[in-house]
């Protein structure tokens, strides 16, 4: 009877999980991992080569820009699409697609021989790619199982903060060794490499076709114009002066407009392409949110300090590089520290503590000078690098780990939207801060150098000079000097405000964290829990 009994026992335990093939797992993820980074990348590569290429296109100053606008405005688009098109066709199957289009429009766009085309193939490029981002998120939140999630984050919070962030300095040598066309060739061999990985390993789950009954078009046009208006004004509208420009005005009404009607839709149809439910979750809610602030504090420190750099600095594009690297390796050696610290603790404390360094790091350059180069700008990255990863991993942690699984992929183009919106967002607020404060300062600065005693010495010591030199208008020579000097200075106090503004942001975040509800610890769960 003994003997008998055992094999009951061993029915009454609770059934096993499938065992997790962790080769084809890492192979499969690490596969889209490298697809993610190349996509990011792609936003960034051409920053420090634009006046190549807009010398080989043939492109005006104003037609130039268009280069990283044209990427951006559809990606946003793609981004939340994602989420419904991976239930529709499978992970696999639609990161397969999208990576081939990525390949082709990269082809494509290095063959430009016009600014026109250059455009139209950045475009296509940027929204087949823009699938490649939010899908490897969702894997980490659904293939992985709980006590490993926070390795997954761990590696796609290097990619999301180092792609950036080594964009420029590898466009400019890429374009100084070879050409500026080798900006997006070199996408053709990568693009392979994950084709072939994620063919071969990353078959993660099945799509359900009975989805495409039914398929919100209305929602999707609504969306589109929506997403694409609101991009277009943040990234656009700086540079128009905002509402003086009555086209920047009319596509923000179209974009509140649109914005209203899609919530509407997307509450009241049986079957929406984003799934806004998920903000009925408090920390999801709050992740998005803080996702948002990071976004800006990433791309606002990778904005602000290359462009000290370049104008105040003068640096080339590869001593730029150079002075960047700090920020990438301080985040790339924080990763697994941080990690660690989310799945140890509640993660609401390495949030709050991770938005608190990095708005330290910022205001550590609230008072820049003019001379500030490679080691004063040390500190204030390795700060704010470190800060901006454990905030990051902290964050994706605390957002999605109270979803329903049948929330995540949807969840997940949301939250990529989040951190690129407002690194868009945080991007429009500089460079508007930028422009505003440098006209305030440099106004100051022209009265009180009117009506101070020594300003007439240093005109005359500057017309002698420029007579020394053989200048044939020593004074109009001497006036455009000293209007140079007060323009830089009230550059450089301006760059220290638009610093402080980045500060502002990440300690409000830090007090907004709190606000989430307390997670419970990924830990592996007991063995008879599997």
């Amino acid at each position: 009877m003994t003997d008998a009994a055992l094999p009951a026992t061993t029915v009454s335990k609770a059934p096993t999980k499938p065992e997790v093939d962790w080769t084809k797992l890492f192979l499969g993820f690490g596969a889209m991992v490298i697809g993610q980074f190349m996509a990011i990348l792609d936003i960034q590569i051409v920053a420090a080569s634009l006046p190549q290429i807009q010398a080989g296109v043939g492109a005006s100053t104003d037609q130039i820009s268009w280069i990283q606008t044209a990427y951006l405005i559809p990606e946003v688009v793609m981004i939340p699409l994602s989420g419904y098109l991976s239930r529709l066709w499978g992970t696999q199957r639609l990161y397969l697609i999208s990576c081939t289009g990525f390949i082709v429009m990269s082809v494509l766009t290095g063959l430009s021989s016009s600014i026109d085309m250059m455009i139209l193939t950045r475009a296509l490029q940027g929204f087949i790619g823009g699938a490649m981002i939010p899908t490897v998120f969702a894997v980490a939140f659904t293939a992985f199982p709980p006590e490993r999630r926070v390795t997954a984050s761990v590696i796609m919070g290097l990619i999301v903060t180092l792609a950036p962030t080594v964009g420029p300095t590898l466009g400019g040598h890429l374009t100084e060794a070879l050409s500026w066309r080798w900006l997006f060739f070199i996408n053709v061999p990568t693009g392979l490499v994950v084709l072939f990985g994620v063919y071969r390993w990353a078959d993660f789950d099945k799509g359900d076709p009975s989805l495409a009954k039914g398929f919100d078009w209305f929602g999707l046009i609504v969306m589109a114009i929506f997403l694409m208006s609101m991009q277009f004004v943040l990234e656009e509208g700086a540079k128009d002066d905002w509402f003086d420009d009555s086209g920047i005005l009319w596509l923000t009404v179209l974009a509140v407009i649109g914005g209203m009607v899609f919530i509407w839709r997307q509450l009241t149809y049986k079957n929406p392409i984003v799934e806004l439910r998920a903000f009925a979750n408090r920390n999801f809610s709050v992740g998005v949110l803080m996702t948002a602030v990071s976004g800006a504090s990433l791309f606002g420190g990778t904005f602000l300090l290359p462009q000290f750099l370049g104008r105040v600095r003068h640096y080339s594009a590869s001593e730029v590089g150079t002075t960047m690297i700090v920020s990438g390796l301080s985040m790339f050696l924080t990763g697994p520290i941080a990690g660690r610290l989310v799945r140890k603790t509640d993660p609401r404390v390495p949030m709050f503590i991770g938005f608190l360094l990095a708005g330290f790091g910022m205001y550590m350059a609230h008072g820049v000078t003019k001379e500030w180069g490679f080691w004063e700008f040390a500190g204030v990255q390795a700060c704010r690098g470190v800060g901006v990863m454990i905030a990051m991993i902290a964050t994706q942690q605390i957002t999605m780990s109270t979803l329903p699984p049948h929330m995540v992929k949807n969840a997940s183009g949301l939250v990529n939207l989040a951190r690129n919106t407002g690194g868009a967002i945080g991007l429009a607020l500089l460079a508007t801060s930028i422009t505003q404060q440098t006209a305030l300062y440099y106004d100051d600065l022209s009265s009180k150098v009117t009506q101070g005693g020594a300003t007439a010495g240093m005109m005359a010591g500057l017309m002698e000079r420029m007579q020394q030199l053989g200048v044939t208008d020593p004074g109009g020579a001497a006036r455009k000097a000293i209007g140079g000097m007060l323009e830089q200075q009230a550059t450089v106090m301006a760059f220290g405000d638009s610093f402080t503004l980045l500060a502002i942001g990440c300690f409000v975040a830090a007090g907004v964290s709190l606000l989430a509800a307390p997670v419970k610890n990924a830990a592996p769960p007991p063995s008879d829990a599997h």
